[in-house]
């Protein structure tokens, strides 16, 4: 029997993954790291350990979301977060 789930998009296994994502996002926000937001912790493991990963499964990649390492995650974002500029948007109304 092959329990193997099939996922036709990242989209579709971001939203499979999104209940476990807001959940780790809500205890960082707890613990005062409100800047990370669901789509850091995804990008951050998509990019970091999941592109690596072999045979991965669906209760693997939970299992890393809620063991993710913080302060790595925390670098991660602060990272990006500098690159982002606010500007007011010029065009014609």
């Amino acid at each position: 029997m092959n329990d193997e789930i099939k996922f036709r998009s990242l989209e579709d296994l971001y939203v499979r993954l999104l209940p476990a994502l807001r959940s780790k996002a809500r205890e960082l926000n707890k613990m005062g790291l409100k800047y990370i937001h669901e789509e850091d912790i995804w990008n951050f493991l998509k990019e970091n350990k999941w592109l690596q990963a072999v045979d991965l499964d669906l209760a693997s990649m939970v299992n890393d979301i809620f063991d993710v390492k913080i302060d790595e995650l925390d670098i991660y974002t602060q990272n990006i977060l500098k690159g982002y500029r606010r500007g007011i948007d010029k065009e014609a109304i």
